[in-house]
C-alpha cells in the first residue's frame, strides 16, 4: 500500500506531520514572550488588534542554506496597510520577512535616494562644533515637513504600545510564528483580525529529503561525497543531469506547502475573529475565479484579489455574502506613477469576469471625487491601502456586532 500523501490527510493530521519535523526557529521562544505581553495589554483594554503578515517565504534548498527560492514581495502592501491599521485605531502585529518595508521607515528605507540625501550638516552654533569643525546634523528643509509626520506618527505607536515587529524568513519560521500568534490572541475573540499579506510559498523541499550542504556544481570523487546523510537518488535538489556539450543542469523537485489556511479558520484563531488572505494572479480571467476557489475551499471571511500589474490601482473584494465582488480602484487622477504597473489593464479583470468590455467599473470603492481638482493629490498619489482599510474595518465591526448579538440573552 502506498504511504498516505499530505494531500490525503485531514488539516489536523497535516499540522502534526509537518510540525513535528521541522525544528522551532530559535527566536521563537523570545517572539512568544513579546506577542503575550503586548496581546494581554490589548486584550485589557479591549483594543481590536490584527496581525499582518508582510513580505516574501524563502525555500532553502539545503539544510545549511546557501540557496533558497524567494517569493516575489518587498512587503509594501502589509507594511503600507499597518500604518492604516494604526491610523484606525487598531494595535498591530507586524509579521514580516526579515529586511523587508517596515510601517514609517517605508518611506524612506527602499527610496530611489540614498537616505544620506535626506541630510545635511548645519554650520557650526556652539565655540565647541567650531572648534572641532563640525555642525549638527539636520534634515534638509525640503523634506522636514513630511519627515515630521512621519516620525510623529511612528513615536505615537511605539510610545503608545501599538506596535509590534517580528520577522521570519523561511517558509518554516513563518507557520510556526503564525501558529503561535494565532494562539495567543484567542482571548481577544472578534476584537481580533487576520490581515495574510505575506507572499507564502506555494512549494518546498521537505527537510528529509533536503541536501545537507551546499549543492554542488560539478562531480565530486565519491569519498567526498559521502557526508551526505541521504542517498543521491532520494535527494529533491542537487541532481545533476548531462546535457550536450558536457554541460549540467540542476533538477529541483517540489512538493506542495500543507496549506494551513483551514486550520487557522477552524483551528487556531479565536472563535468569532476575521480572517482576510490575499490572492495575487497575473491573468486578468482567473482573479475572480481563484479567490472565489480559495474562499470557498478554507471558509473565511474575505479574499482580497489583485493583479501583479495593477495591484497598486484596484483590488476586488471577494466575500461568502452580498455584493460577493466589491472592486476597490484609485481614481485615475490620483493614481500614482509605477514602473512594473500597466495602467491600461485597471478593470481588465472586472470585464472579463462579466465576460464583455464594459463601459465602465460599477459597484466600486473610489476616494474622494476625481472630479474635484482639490481632491487630486498632485505629488504621490494616493495609497489603494488608504481605500482598503476603512472598507475591511466596516466589515469588521458588522462581525463584532454580529458577535455581540449573539452573547446577548
Amino acid at each position: 500500500m502506498a504511504a498516505a500523501t499530505t494531500e490525503d490527510m485531514t488539516p489536523a493530521e497535516q499540522e502534526s506531520v509537518y510540525f513535528n519535523n521541522y525544528p522551532p526557529p530559535k527566536n521563537l521562544p523570545k517572539h512568544e514572550a513579546l506577542a503575550r505581553a503586548f496581546i494581554e495589554y490589548h486584550t485589557e483594554t479591549n483594543r481590536r488588534l490584527v496581525l499582518v503578515t508582510s513580505g516574501g517565504t524563502t525555500v532553502p534548498l539545503e539544510n545549511q542554506t546557501v540557496r533558497f527560492i524567494d517569493n516575489f514581495s518587498a512587503g509594501t502592501r502589509g507594511a503600507t496597510s499597518a500604518e492604516y491599521f494604526l491610523q484606525e485605531g487598531y494595535a498591530v502585529i507586524f509579521l514580516h520577512r526579515q529586511f523587508s518595508l517596515l510601517p514609517y521607515s517605508r518611506h524612506y528605507s527602499h527610496s530611489t535616494n540614498c537616505f544620506l540625501d535626506f541630510m545635511d550638516e548645519a554650520a557650526p552654533s556652539t565655540s565647541s562644533e567650531s572648534a572641532n569643525g563640525y555642525g549638527p546634523i539636520m534634515v534638509r528643509s525640503e523634506y522636514q515637513d513630511q519627515m515630521r509626520d512621519v516620525l510623529r506618527k511612528y513615536r505615537y505607536a511605539k510610545q503608545n504600545n501599538l506596535l509590534l515587529l517580528l520577522p521570519f524568513t523561511t517558509i518554516s519560521e513563518y507557520l510556526f510564528e503564525l501558529r503561535m500568534l494565532a494562539q495567543l490572541m484567542r482571548p481577544l475573540g472578534s476584537n481580533a483580525l487576520f490581515y495574510l499579506a505575506a507572499a507564502v510559498s506555494d512549494f518546498f523541499i521537505p527537510r528529509e529529503r533536503m541536501a545537507e550542504h551546499k549543492i554542488q556544481s560539478s562531480e565530486l570523487p565519491p569519498e567526498l561525497n559521502s557526508s551526505h546523510s541521504v542517498a543521491g537518488s532520494e535527494i529533491y535538489t542537487g541532481g545533476l543531469e548531462t546535457q550536450a556539450g558536457n554541460s549540467k543542469k540542476l533538477v529541483i523537485g517540489l512538493d506542495p506547502v500543507p496549506k494551513f489556511l483551514h486550520r487557522l479558520v477552524d483551528g487556531w484563531a479565536p472563535s468569532g475573529s476575521m480572517v482576510v488572505s490575499f490572492k495575487l494572479e497575473t491573468d486578468p480571467n482567473l482573479l475572480v475565479y481563484k479567490a472565489q476557489t480559495a474562499l470557498k475551499r478554507y471558509a473565511h471571511h474575505l479574499v482580497i484579489g489583485n493583479l501583479l500589474s495593477t495591484r497598486k490601482w484596484e483590488v476586488v473584494f471577494v466575500t461568502p455574502d452580498p455584493p460577493y465582488e466589491r472592486w476597490i480602484r484609485v481614481p485615475k487622477t490620483r493614481r500614482s506613477k509605477s514602473i512594473s504597473g500597466a495602467e491600461d489593464q485597471v478593470g481588465l479583470a472586472e470585464a472579463k469576469k462579466a465576460g464583455e468590455l464594459a463601459n465602465g467599473p460599477n459597484g466600486e470603492v473610489r476616494a474622494d471625487d476625481e472630479q474635484n481638482p482639490a481632491s487630486v493629490s498632485t505629488r504621490d498619489g494616493v495609497e489603494i491601502e488608504s481605500l482598503i482599510i476603512p472598507e475591511l474595518v466596516k466589515l469588521h465591526s458588522n462581525m463584532i456586532a454580529k458577535e455581540q448579538a449573539k452573547q446577548q440573552p
